[in-house]
């Protein structure tokens, strides 16, 4: 299911976008992983319609069917978000981030936080640049970042790195479900096939400094973690946890980078539309 939907930005570019879940429902923006593309939220249908949630999952710039946006950096998103919102009439939201989406989560969070009432990250990626040690990252980004630091120009992937994903158990067992098989390939691969340069782009943008601290994000933050993530280990997400001002982390025993977010969605969701009641209201611009 993808009703593909365009809006024209304000500097002429065009944002793809999809909505899932209750139309008339809580509203919380999914910001989709890498490399992937805004129908991973597929994801969140069944637990959105359930709960009286209405997702709505863009295309980063670049990715798919979204506009090519060159030397753009992780600070642009907001004021993107900022505009679909007031497209849609949205005045407040939250927000729900898969594991590359999450630095955009956290960035949105940090620089509009007037609007943002909490976010939510699962199997979440920090600022990689931060770490000290990157023995708790899959090799996968470790290679990134040793490609980004001599040169970002050289920072170039294609599915076959995918394999360097090495599945745990549980994320195989999890991705046997079609559903969620396609949610999650099916988005990577309409990605590569529409946008290298703009997947290339994100991976740029996921290994640069983001620009600013994590210790800044004055919003409500709810985060899920996988014991057995070898994207990112456990130890990683304590480090994130333990930065932001307002955190509250949950690490799930036996699940992986992707078996969290396709068992534990509907618990995710429930929660996340919880958090944030209280944050002052206001109009939109």
């Amino acid at each position: 299911m993808d009703d593909c939907k365009l809006l024209s930005l304000k500097s002429g570019a065009e944002l793809a976008y999809a909505e899932y879940g209750c139309a008339a429902g809580t509203p919380v923006f999914f910001f989709h992983g890498w490399p992937s593309s805004r129908t991973m939220a597929q994801l969140t249908d069944p637990a959105a319609s359930q709960l009286g949630v209405r997702i709505i999952s863009a295309d980063r710039p670049g990715i798919r069917d979204s506009s090519f946006q060159p030397n753009r950096k992780l600070v642009d998103w907001p004021q993107i978000v900022e505009q679909l919102a007031d497209h849609l009439r949205i005045q407040q939201f939250r927000i729900l981030a898969i594991s590359g989406g999450a630095p955009y989560a956290y960035v949105a969070a940090w620089k509009i936080p007037e609007r943002v009432r909490a976010i939510g990250i699962a199997s979440g990626a920090p600022p990689i640049v931060d770490l000290g040690d990157h023995s708790g990252l899959l090799s996968l980004y470790r290679r990134l970042l040793w490609l980004y630091g001599r040169s970002p120009q050289t920072v170039r992937f294609r599915p076959l790195m995918l394999k360097l994903l090495q599945l745990q158990a549980c994320d195989a067992a999890s991705l046997e479900d079609s559903v969620a098989f396609e949610a999650c390939f099916e988005s990577q691969r309409h990605a590569w096939r529409a946008s290298v340069k703009g997947l290339t782009a994100d991976a740029e943008i996921f290994a640069a400094p983001w620009g600013f601290r994590l210790e800044d994000v004055d919003v409500p933050v709810r985060l899920w973690h996988g014991t057995k993530d070898r994207a990112f280990s456990t130890r990683v997400a304590e480090y994130v946890a333990a930065r932001l001002p307002d955190c509250k982390a949950r690490y799930v025993e036996g699940e992986g980078h992707y078996s969290l977010p396709i068992r534990h969605m509907r618990e995710i969701l429930a929660d996340l539309i919880t958090v944030g009641g209280g944050r002052r209201a206001i109009g939109v611009h």
